[in-house]
């Protein structure tokens, strides 16, 4: 066999090679983890996760225009909170990566707008330390709990809470006086009394929450204390 025959089989082989490997490829199924990312409830989460910067820069300069803009976007992800879930249980699509990233989402962009607020000084700090504390204290006791296979579940204050701190944030990045038309008269509305109104009240449901689920988990220990304990 000469030189050129030679060469001539090994990129034959070669390119066979090639071909088997791109064929593998592509008939390959992605990941249960990729699977899970690509659906439209969790597009949808991650959607409120990437908006934060914008958030952000929104709330940075805080003049009216741009804290109206971050109103509506912050209302615009609240809104997609609700149409993820409600389209995760309708499409039966609720998935661990759907579990973690949803709560994860909420909190994240919560927290950055809770703490844009205090830095523009429309909320005090103290408020913020309470509700970043609460939701650290209740999502502690979850992990323990669950840990356990104890399964504590959510009052109607905690949702209290949750929607009066929604509504709250939004007037709050509003702030300003703004003139509206109620169709038989115009008033103007201090939209950052209002939002410190909500907070304020957020906050307190916020403790009131906090404080029945740690009853509820100490609850849950004694009797599972007392069961162990008791006589077989």
């Amino acid at each position: 066999m000469d030189r050129a025959t030679k060469r001539r089989l090994k990129q034959e082989a070669k390119q066979r090679k090639l071909e088997e490997r791109a064929r593998r490829k592509a008939n390959r199924k992605p990941s249960v983890l990729l699977q899970e990312f690509w659906n439209l409830p969790n597009m949808l989460t991650l959607g409120r996760i990437a908006v934060i910067p914008l958030f952000v820069w929104f709330t940075y300069d805080a003049d009216p225009f741009y804290s109206l803009l971050a109103a509506v976007l912050f209302t615009l992800a609240a809104i997609t909170d609700v149409i993820d879930g409600f389209l995760a249980r309708r499409w039966n699509m609720i998935t661990v990566v759907g579990k973690l990233m949803d709560p994860l989402a909420d909190k994240l962009i919560v927290m950055a707008a809770l703490v844009m607020m205090t830095r523009l000084g429309r909320i005090p700090a103290w408020v913020v330390i309470i509700l970043l504390a609460r939701e650290l204290i209740v999502g502690g006791l979850r992990q323990i709990a669950a840990s356990e296979g104890m399964v504590i579940a959510a009052g109607q204050e905690g949702k209290w809470k949750t929607s009066l701190q929604l509504v709250g944030i939004i007037t709050l990045c509003v702030h300003y006086v703004h003139r509206i038309d109620f169709v038989v008269t115009q008033v103007d509305v201090d939209f950052n009394a209002m939002g410190k109104l909500f907070v304020y009240i957020s906050t307190a449901f916020s403790v009131w929450s906090a404080a029945i689920y740690f009853r509820g988990f100490i609850a849950m220990l004694a009797k599972r204390g007392g069961s162990a304990s008791a006589p077989g």
